[in-house]
């Protein structure tokens, strides 16, 4: 195997009292896509932001494409882009004009410029659009431009910070097909979502952060034989009594009920007997007076990786005091 386009050894940042991150050690390998999940304040971005030159870690090191991203910064933003969390795109230029923008800021040659911005609208579906303000595009359109300038230098690392939040389903899956064309075309790219089902459908492999640390790391596959068997997911009718339902229900399974109050839903791992554990939990409940709004026995998700993994669910927050510098860097 090829040595890894991306290596964290040990990355530490902190925000006075709070430390964002403790720690971290990961390796991507290319022409791949990575997934970093992780409850709110877990510090998936502050990770992000190390890696593309954005934040110098407090100890630590970290390398992106061969590149030392403290010793290298300035050179190593020329390989790599970055979509964040919200689009940095000018509103009043048009979406040719910022790609055109974004290409000189790259010191692109002259030449290159203006047929780069125009590869890219094509390659974006926004041809027509393109001499059109950014203002007035949709939200869809405005994430895809946003794309647009992380890929108009052509980097061959691409971090993606949430990159289909507030997104219609249409507009996702049309964003979920091009990164797969991407990596198909041998671009590496480092991916921050919240949507469990977006990790499970992209990520060639994930690391699951908590607190600052990573907690478990592998292919979704793996992730979820960690859980093995069957998941038992319950709804309690009376929202208030999810508490008492959880401790009628503690020792059921292989596991502790994982509690979701503000769903008043219950997940416990049934493991290899899920219908003996389905009835014992109806005779438990029935006892205790709980009723139950539904209940079913499914095979493990990520989404129950991530909360038996964590004990949280994920929450689209922002995750850590924000740093000077923040906006998009190029070289």
């Amino acid at each position: 195997m090829s040595a890894p386009i991306i290596r964290t050894e040990g990355i530490a940042k902190s925000f006075g009292e709070v430390h964002a991150l403790k720690g971290i050690d990961l390796e991507v390998q290319e022409g791949t896509v990575f997934g970093l999940l992780g409850p709110n304040g877990a510090g998936k971005t502050t990770g992000v932001r190390i890696l593309t030159t954005l934040l110098q870690p407090d100890a630590g090191r970290a390398e992106v494409a061969g590149y030392d991203v403290v010793r290298d910064a300035e050179a190593l933003r020329a390989h790599v882009g970055l979509a964040g969390q919200s689009a940095a795109i000018d509103g009043n230029l048009t979406g040719r004009e910022n790609l055109e923008m974004v290409a000189r800021l790259y010191h692109l040659p002259r030449p290159d410029v203006k047929r780069r911005a125009g590869e890219t609208l094509e390659r974006l579906g926004l041809r027509d659009a393109g001499d059109r303000p950014a203002r007035t595009y949709s939200g869809g359109m405005s994430r895809r431009l946003d794309l647009g300038a992380s890929l108009v230098a052509r980097p061959r690392v691409l971090f993606l910070d949430e990159p289909t939040t507030g997104l219609d389903p249409r507009s996702r899956l049309d964003l979920w097909a091009m990164i797969r064309e991407l990596r198909d075309e041998g671009i590496t790219l480092l991916l921050t979502t919240q949507y469990l089902e977006e990790a499970d459908s992209l990520t060639d492999r994930i690391a699951v952060i908590d607190l600052g640390s990573v907690i478990a790391e592998g292919t979704s596959d793996e992730l979820k034989d960690r859980i093995g068997g069957e998941v038992l997911e319950l709804h309690v009718a009376d929202r208030e009594r999810v508490d008492d339902a959880a401790a009628a229900l503690k020792e059921l399974g292989t596991s502790e009920p994982v509690v979701e109050a503000h769903t008043g839903s219950l997940r416990i791992q049934a493991g290899t007997d899920g219908a003996r554990v389905v009835v014992e939990a109806v005779r438990r409940l029935d006892d205790a007076g709980i009723r139950i709004g539904d209940i079913a026995l499914h095979k493990p998700t990520l989404d129950d990786v991530f909360l038996t993994l964590t004990g949280h669910v994920a929450e689209q927050e922002q995750e850590e005091p924000v740093a000077a510098g923040r906006g998009r860097k190029r070289g």
